[in-house]
């Protein structure tokens, strides 16, 4: 399987957000109106991606290109709540509804509903399978894959960890099961335990905490992201020898990379998808509010930080971030073109 890299130079280059005039023949879409379902709030991912939502909602209202596009985040983090959510905003008149799903199942049932009221869904990251909607993700698969590659290529061997995301979020079952195929083809691994962390590292402290009086030695640490750094305090708590962890672009995680490869040589790697996938789903809409022909499954590049490029991507972050890229419309335009 293809391993898909951002370099940190490509991704400054695509941090420049825009918009573009529609293209010739395409509908006007000012006064139509986007939303945002978000199931989940409570990491630094989810705040910069509402943030990014935010900001290139506020700049295509700003240039007459659509109505609003306001976000909503639930605040139990509960399927039956986005579902009550979505139908809100059916019932709001909104022209499209963009999601991050709690469930990819649990919501098929209000998503059918808006699809069937004539509004375009578009889920990301957490996605749904609801055949009507269209899905933007990444290869989460490999995204777990991928860690374990890293392990190998350091010539590791002995006992994992694996620290998990939400339970029951489409994320959180693909990454995993990413990392167990890769496992289960490298006999010198053995998953010894394995938490939900929740993508946050207070979560993630304390969960890796209660569980590592009953474990052997930990040679690496897998992770989803947003939990490096409390894994990393868990084991420094306990007085356990520090394992290799992967890390989620998070600036504590690459701020706590950098002083530990100073001090003690410490070597890991980063990759994460980044939060502006929220601005290529807001596009996305968008455009096919426009009327241009989407297809209805795409997948956005891994973001990777390497050892050497470390310090390049921690000046791009600052306290609470999370390397990002966010996209502008004509990058989806054309990025929906080459995919077509």
């Amino acid at each position: 399987m293809k391993q898909h890299r951002l370099s940190i130079a490509a991704l400054a280059a695509t941090l420049a957000l825009g918009a573009v005039p529609l293209g010739a023949g395409a509908a006007d879409t000012k006064a139509r109106k986007i939303a945002l379902s978000n199931n989940f709030a409570g990491n630094s991912w989810r705040q910069a991606m509402l943030k990014s939502w935010d900001k290139v909602g506020k700049n295509a209202v700003a240039q007459g290109l659509l109505a609003q596009a306001p976000s909503f985040t639930t605040s139990e983090n509960q399927a039956t709540e986005q579902a009550a959510q979505i139908q809100n905003l059916i019932l709001q008149g909104f022209d499209a509804i963009v999601i991050n799903a709690a469930s990819p199942t649990a919501l098929n049932g209000a998503v059918k509903q808006a699809c069937d009221a004539g509004i375009v869904v578009v889920s990301f990251d957490g996605i749904v399978n609801e055949p009507c909607a269209w899905r933007i993700a990444v290869d989460f698969k490999q995204l777990g894959q991928m860690q374990i590659d890293y392990f190998a290529s350091r010539g590791l061997k002995g006992n994992l960890l694996e620290v998990r995301g939400i339970a029951g979020v489409f994320v959180d079952d693909e990454i995993h099961q990413g990392v167990t195929a890769a496992v289960a083809k490298r006999p010198e691994y053995r998953i010894v335990g394995s938490v939900h962390g929740n993508w946050t590292q207070t979560v993630a402290q304390k969960e890796v905490s209660a569980i590592l009086s009953t474990l052997p030695q930990v040679a690496a640490v897998a992770t989803q992201g947003g939990d490096g750094y409390g894994v990393a305090q868990a084991f420094k708590a306990a007085g356990r020898a520090l394992p290799v962890i992967f890390m989620g672009n998070r600036h504590d995680e690459l701020a706590w990379w950098k002083e530990q490869r100073d001090a003690h040589q410490y070597q890991t790697m980063s990759a994460s998808i980044a939060p502006g996938a929220s601005t290529f789903a807001f596009w996305v809409a968008q455009q096919i509010l426009a009327g241009a022909k989407v297809p209805k499954e795409m997948k956005l590049p891994i973001s990777v930080v390497t050892q050497e490029q470390l310090d390049e991507a921690l000046k791009k972050t600052e306290p609470g971030s999370v390397v990002n890229v966010e996209y502008t419309q004509q990058q989806v335009i054309d990025f929906i073109a080459k995919t077509r």
